[in-house]
């Protein structure tokens, strides 16, 4: 039985149970938001310890993506043919999860993808995501994919444990015309690759024909649908054209037939958006799939920026956050230059981390903004231990610091004397004690 099975029966899971002692919330409402499609737990049984429900001594600790909770955000991982090593892509996920990812994808497409992916499996706390289609052909060309082989590798990943697929069923053979106007064409690996399937054999996308059988399997082990835009925009010339929201109907048609099967599901969006187009593409998602929990990739807002495109990206993922997104796919520094290194990891997580926050805060999350508030009272008492614990990066913000000197009571940017909190605390603080006689 899946999660969302088990909420639309009634039933309070032990993953259900853990999402509302971390969200501040009821497992009431969790079990309810859940059993509308609203509120997804990427758990497979596999991957999940038997006390929280699984059928296996996993390491996951259950997390919820969707509106009712604080927005999610994932780091993308993996090798290409050009460098593969599994023990670096491990130290890249948990360098992740130190700075704040709550998911991984495992990206890999050169190695031993099975081998790499049960290593991540294994030593992953956090939900953990693949695109099939990337093993589908690492022994053959795109053209010579069949059903049976889109069946066997969708089986066997769900067997060893991942959390989430994407996969690209909402493209279809009547949109490439659509795409064929663009400046940019088809910038997703997995679109791309359906898209020369569908030329080749002069046939609908496999994976929408087959969309039963993935349910079917998908199902049985609970693995959630990240319904994948393989016509995302690749620039903003594209943002919100004819391809991207035809791709989108048929996404919504999907995610009917998913949820009807028992699965659950998640839509994925673009990718490079004006940022004035960004609350209309998260009105259109909302509208279009019932509230399913959105996945975005930034969207990243200017296409100038290449080497600093985890901020083009983290300004639009703020905004997209406050509109309707629930889940924030980070961008590197290396998006568009090469494959990202740690230090690209973990510059993407926290400039990320930084936009779902901002966009908890403003949508009012409950204890959203503490954090915010007790860091603030410590800038005013220079308790600079407090400051550092605080931080998001507490690594980078003490190697700063170390830099300012060993003053306690003000920092290097104006010095002692010119320190306008350390002056005006002094100040104010008189005018806020009782005077003699009056009563505070």
């Amino acid at each position: 039985m899946t999660q969302l099975e088990a909420a639309r029966a009634g039933t309070i899971t032990p993953a259900m149970r853990r999402v509302a002692e971390r969200e501040r919330r009821t497992p009431e409402e969790i079990r309810d938001a859940v059993a509308t499609g609203r509120v997804v737990i990427p758990a497979n049984l596999h991957h999940l310890p038997t006390d929280l429900g699984g059928d296996a001594s996993g390491r996951l600790d259950p997390i919820g993506i969707g509106r009712l909770l604080t927005t999610k955000i994932n780091a993308n991982l993996g090798t290409s043919p050009d460098h593969s090593c599994k023990e670096e892509e491990q130290v890249k996920m948990d360098l992740a999860v130190r700075y704040g990812a709550d998911a991984v994808m495992d990206l890999s497409t050169g190695g031993d993808l099975d081998e790499i992916r049960t290593h991540l499996i294994a030593h992953a706390t956090v939900p953990l995501g693949t695109v099939p289609i990337y093993e589908m052909i690492c022994d053959r060309r795109i053209e010579d994919l069949t059903y049976d082989d889109i069946l066997a590798v969708i089986e066997k990943q769900a067997r060893q444990g991942v959390d989430f697929f994407t996969v690209h069923a909402g493209i279809l053979r009547e949109h490439l015309p659509l795409a064929a106007r663009r400046t940019a064409g088809i910038v997703s690996r997995g679109g791309s690759l359906l898209a020369a399937w569908m030329d080749h054999h002069g046939k609908q996308n496999p994976m929408y024909e087959l969309f039963d059988e993935l349910c079917d399997i998908l199902r049985l082990h609970d693995v959630s649908f990240s319904l994948g835009d393989g016509l995302r925009p690749g620039c903003l010339a594209d943002a919100s054209d004819e391809a991207q929201f035809a791709e989108l109907r048929t996404i919504g048609e999907l995610v009917q037939r998913a949820q009807a099967k028992g699965c659950q599901v998640i839509v994925e969006g673009p990718g490079h958006v004006p940022y004035d187009q960004i609350e209309h593409n998260m009105r259109m998602e909302e509208e279009i799939c019932n509230g399913a929990p959105f996945y975005v990739l930034g969207p990243v807002v200017t296409d100038i920026a290449p080497g600093y495109d985890h901020i083009t990206s983290a300004i639009g993922a703020t905004a997209a956050a406050y509109h309707g997104a629930s889940f924030l796919c980070y961008v590197t520094p290396a998006e568009h230059l090469a494959l990202p290194g740690p230090d690209d990891v973990r510059e993407g997580v926290v400039a990320h981390r930084i936009a779902a926050h901002a966009a908890d805060v403003a949508r009012g999350l409950p204890g959203a903004r503490d954090p915010d508030d007790a860091i603030s009272r410590a800038r005013v008492e220079f308790d600079w231990e407090a400051q550092m614990n605080l931080a998001l990066d507490a690594t980078r913000a003490r190697q700063i610091r170390q830099h300012a000197g060993p003053e306690d009571d003000y920092c290097s940017m104006c010095g002692r004397e010119w320190c306008a909190v350390r002056r005006s605390r002094d100040v104010l603080r008189k005018h806020g004690q009782p005077q003699p006689g009056k009563v505070s």
